[in-house]
């Protein structure tokens, strides 16, 4: 990779981590929950793209052995409480986190957001005071250890949610949830296939 193409490489990953970070703090202070499920999809969907590239990559290494002072985290537990508040209905899910080693995993969707959010921006920090290695390093490591996964688990929920809307399965284990979902997309019974 030449210097020109590592450098537009680095300037999409920290777009890309903006983006989703901007979209995310959006579409919790809209809190429009019939439109949230969708615009979420779409921007883990983007995001995870970001993780993957970096994934696919050589480990990157950080210039030093401890990471460098950028400040404390930021506070995203108003984030977290918004989007708790708005999914309601649909923020508790199961995963299996290693497929490997099934064991099913309950969790939140807002909790893994605000948990991917919390990665994400730890990584920026270090990117918009010029540590770009440790920003790389950092969101490479944290892709493979955490978000990358609770990103899949988050996308497949939400994804599983738009599939019970738009085909109307018959999951009975579920039908709260479902109905909470049909309630959120506001969906309308003539317009069912």
């Amino acid at each position: 990779m030449t210097d020109a193409d590592q450098i537009r490489f680095e300037e999409q990953i920290a777009d890309s981590v903006t983006s989703f970070l901007l979209a995310l703090r959006e579409i919790a202070r809209e809190g429009n929950g019939s439109e949230a499920v969708s615009l979420l999809l779409l921007e883990i969907s983007q995001v995870l793209l970001a993780g993957a590239r970096l994934g696919a990559q050589t480990d990157f290494a950080p210039r030093e052995e401890f990471q460098p002072d950028v400040g404390p985290e930021a506070d995203i537990d108003e984030l977290r409480l918004r989007l708790a508040d708005m999914l309601e209905g649909v923020d508790s899910y199961t995963f299996v986190f290693d497929p490997y080693v099934p064991e099913v995993v309950e969790s939140r969707l807002s909790d893994d957001l605000a948990s991917i959010a919390i990665d994400l921006e730890n990584g920026l920090r270090h990117f918009r005071a010029g540590n770009v290695e440790e920003a790389l390093w950092w969101w490479q490591f944290s892709y493979v250890n955490n978000w990358g996964n609770l990103g899949g688990a988050a996308l497949n929920a939400l994804l599983t949610v738009v599939a019970h809307d738009r085909f109307d399965t018959d999951f009975v284990a579920n039908a709260a949830a479902v109905a909470v979902a049909d309630e959120m997309l506001e969906v309308d019974p003539a317009e069912q296939p």
